[in-house]
This record gives structure tokens, C-alpha cells and sequence, in this order.
């Protein structure tokens, strides 16, 4: 019968049955070994077939995928990590500081959610805490992202309401993703009271847990809508984008980049390169173009230009 999957700690699962029941698997043996070359052959959010072996329930095959939010495996270079599948949204968690959650994370993550046209919120959390300079940098960013086309909320979870981010979450299955300790268990123990996940001790100077998520797990939300929690992550190495495609990602290039002298541009140092050009009018943000060129030069670091 078919079931979705709820929760995977790497090589047991849960599933819900069609009748809402939820059962533990395990993933047949030959499944694990066939043409699967991410790190996690099976995730939540993936719809499955599963079978009954005497008293055992048997994830026996996967069912087609309409998305996926993947990275580069962290330890296996060849291998890739899929995050969640059957996404309606993704929510990316950014903190300015403790932890500081570069844009060039951001922008990776944004990539690989347009790759498989998977809308995001920024959820910028934490602003209870931040400095003054801290404040200038989130107000910074948000015009950044809100410019091409994000929704971005900043909030603090121990102070806010958070009835604007619940209306955007509704009717659908969304995934939480971020760095450790942005607040991403905090999140989903306010939005669904009585979950009590577990957090570190409350910081007096931060205020919040740190998040403590070791596996993945989706949970039904009172209000009428499904939320993925991930382990947090460090990195976010692309994969399955070739550098000729990476430029259709970023949304703001799109109308620039139609017009260059060369159909093959890699908007580098190309003459007639008109996202070069934008990019000097500030009709582009230089965070995001340094973003695009770490990306092209396969650096998971930040990789850093001046406008000409």
C-alpha cells in the first residue's frame, strides 16, 4: 500500500499509512543499493509503497518525487544529501549573528529550491538580540531579497506573534531548514504547543534554545498545515546545475541576461555582458553576483569580486 514518510533517522523510518496510522520501517536491502547515489535513498516527505513481512513493515519501492531540496554530501563528495521531498515551501532560517548565516549559504539554498521551482520564506529570527549594526545588516537584506521577488519576515520567536507566517503556511507541506542554533525547534515548539522537542538549556544572553535536531522528522500543525524539521547544516554544496543554467536561478538576472552580446555568456569578463553592467549600475547587489561566482568556480566558500 502506499504511505508518506514522517520521519527518517537514516536507516529507520515511520510512516503514515493511508488509514493515518503510523508504523515503523525498515528499507528493503536491494532497495538501498539501486541506482541510488544520494547518501539518503529515502526521505520525509517521500510518498512510498511499503509491504507487510510477517510482524515487519517493508519500505518495498519509491514513488516519483514532483521535488526535492538536495545539497553535496558533506563526507561523500560523489554522493548527494536530499533534505526533504514533496515540498509546497521551504522555509530558510537566517540569523544575523549566533550563528551568522552568510548569503552565500542563502543564495545556495535559493538556487537549489528554484531549480525544482519551490517557493521560500526568510525567516530572519533572532532581532530581540541584535545590535544596532546587526539591525542596518537584517534591514539590508531583506531589501536585497524582497527586491527580486522573497517574502521575508524577521521576528523574534520569543517575543512575536507569529499569526503573518502561519497564514503563509497554510494548506501546505513546508520545510524548515537553516543553521544549527537558528532557532528552528524553538519555531516549531511555538506554532504547534505541546510538541515540547527537545532544546538545549534557554542561553540567558541569547534567550532561546539552540537547536538540537539530529534527524528529520514532519509534523501535522494545528492550523491546517505540515512542517518538515532538518538536522541543521553547515554547508550547502550544489548539485545537478551546470554553470550555463546557474544564471536562470537568479531571478534578477533574468532580464539582463537576454541581452548580453553572447548567447553562451557566463557573465564573467565577457564584453557586452549586460548583468556586468547592471551589476555596476547597483541594479544588482554585489553580494548576490559574489554568490553566483562562488558557485561557478565550485567554491563552497564565499568567493569575493569588486564591481569593475
Amino acid at each position: 500500500m502506499e504511505a508518506l514518510v514522517v520521519k527518517s533517522t537514516g536507516s529507520n523510518y515511520s510512516v503514515k499509512l493511508n488509514n493515518g496510522l503510523i508504523v515503523k520501517c525498515k528499507i528493503r536491502g536491494k532497495f538501498r543499493f539501486n541506482n541510488i547515489k544520494s547518501t539518503n535513498p529515502i526521505v520525509v516527505g517521500d510518498k512510498v509503497f511499503v509491504i507487510k513481512d510477517n510482524d515487519n513493515w517493508i519500505i518495498d519501492s519509491l514513488l516519483e518525487r514532483k521535488n526535492y531540496i538536495v545539497r553535496k554530501s558533506v563526507n561523500l563528495s560523489k554522493q548527494t544529501h536530499i533534505i526533504a521531498s514533496n515540498i509546497d515551501q521551504a522555509i530558510l532560517m537566517i540569523t544575523i549573528e549566533d550563528p551568522v548565516t552568510t548569503t552565500n549559504f542563502i543564495d545556495r539554498f535559493l538556487v537549489s529550491a528554484n531549480a525544482y521551482n519551490i517557493d521560500v520564506v526568510l525567516l530572519f529570527n533572532k532581532l530581540d538580540i541584535y545590535s544596532k549594526e546587526s539591525m542596518i545588516r537584517y534591514h539590508d537584506l531583506s531589501l536585497i531579497y524582497e527586491n527580486i521577488g522573497y517574502e521575508c519576515l524577521g521576528l523574534s520567536i520569543v517575543d512575536d506573534d507569529l499569526h503573518k507566517l502561519k497564514l503563509l503556511m497554510k494548506d501546505k507541506i513546508n520545510v524548515i531548514s537553516g543553521h544549527s542554533g537558528v532557532g528552528k525547534t524553538s519555531l516549531i515548539n511555538k506554532l504547534q504547543p505541546g510538541l515540547n522537542l527537545a532544546t538545549n538549556e534557554i542561553s540567558k544572553q541569547f534567550k532561546q534554545g539552540k537547536h538540537t535536531t539530529t534527524y528529520s522528522q514532519m509534523f501535522d500543525l494545528d492550523f491546517g498545515s505540515a512542517i518538515i524539521d532538518t538536522p541543521g547544516i553547515k554547508g550547502f554544496g550544489l548539485v545537478e546545475i551546470n554553470n550555463l543554467e546557474l544564471g536562470n536561478f537568479f531571478p534578477e538576472f533574468l532580464k539582463f541576461k537576454l541581452k548580453c552580446k553572447y548567447n553562451d555568456c557566463m557573465h564573467l569578463n565577457e564584453p557586452g555582458c549586460q548583468i556586468k553592467i547592471a551589476l555596476n549600475k547597483e541594479l544588482i547587489s554585489e553580494s548576490r553576483y559574489n554568490s553566483y561566482l562562488s558557485m561557478i568556480k565550485n567554491d563552497d566558500n564565499s568567493y569575493r569580486v569588486k564591481k569593475i
